[in-house]
């Protein structure tokens, strides 16, 4: 076994399981099945085609970073497009690996045409439900291992370094075979999904419930009066200080200033400002 074949094992096979019955699909071209005999799977793709253009893989990529804060995925080209290749570290059924990758379009690629997408493992009539039934005789499909050499156009599909990935928007291919120590090399920093990370992951993808419309709570009833309570106390001072003011005026002698001064300064009905400036006049007489 190469390097390369050690990664793919670690990152996207299935564990073996050389007692359980064959019910997967046989994959093409002699290369491993993603399938396990089991019906489960740890590789999770997501093939966008060319015409969905880059920007919409660059927006899954960076989504399950940076929201759903999981690993790297690994980006490849197939020939057709683009595909974004998740690892689970514990594999799950076509049924859960589907609903996770659909969870993955509503989030990511709601703007991106459907017939643009593809996921993969596909689930067919007769293989489990979404519950995580045990894998029943349906079929369910995969898609190819990745190098591969596609017979159709006889280009090469390759694991490629995200920040050359919109290099390739025109022709998503190889015209030869990649390096298989430079593939190994792309895949060895990558990591798998924990049953944890999973976990989180679908929490935060699941739909938020409706929450369901409240009428406002209403005011205590208290809150009336006390309006009312501040609004005619508010009136009363008001008045009574105009009243004050009216009185001081009117009932002062003219005769004698100094003391229509010391009435507004001492009067609390009075506005500040009246008594601060009746203060500042009588300093001059203050026998202090």
């Amino acid at each position: 076994m190469n390097r390369l074949d050690t990664e793919l094992h670690r990152l996207y096979l299935p564990h073996p399981q050389p007692t359980a019955p064959q019910q997967a699909e046989p994959a093409a071209d002699g290369l491993p099945a993603l399938i396990g005999a089991d019906g489960q799977v740890r590789a999770l793709v997501v093939e966008l085609a060319s015409a969905a253009g880059w920007d919409g893989v660059a927006a899954l990529w960076q989504g399950l970073q940076n929201e759903l804060e999981l690993p790297a995925p690994a980006i490849a080209i197939s020939g057709a497009g683009y595909q974004v290749w998740l690892s689970l570290a514990e594999p799950v059924s076509v049924a859960q690996a589907r609903g996770f990758l659909e969870a993955l379009c509503r989030r990511f690629l709601a703007g991106i045409a459907p017939r643009h997408v593809q996921l993969q493992p596909s689930l067919e009539a007769g293989a489990p439900d979404a519950t995580g039934a045990p894998y029943s005789a349906g079929v369910a499909r995969h898609a190819r291992l990745v190098p591969a050499l596609q017979a159709e156009s006889s280009h090469w599909s390759a694991f490629i370094l995200p920040h050359l990935a919109a290099m390739f928007a025109d022709e998503p291919w190889l015209d030869m075979p990649p390096s298989p120590d430079a593939q190994a090399d792309l895949l060895l920093r990558l990591k798998s999904l924990s049953p944890a990370d999973l976990q989180r992951a679908q929490q935060q993808l699941a739909p938020a419930e409706a929450a369901p419309a409240s009428a406002p709570s209403p005011l205590p009833a208290a809150l009336p009066d006390q309006a009312a309570t501040a609004r005619s106390e508010s009136d009363v001072e008001a008045s009574a200080a105009t009243e004050g003011q009216n009185r001081l005026a009117t009932s002062a002698p003219e005769a004698d200033p100094r003391r229509f001064l010391l009435a507004v300064m001492n009067d609390p009905a009075a506005e500040l400002g009246l008594r601060i400036e009746a203060a500042k006049a009588l300093l001059p007489y203050s026998t202090r």
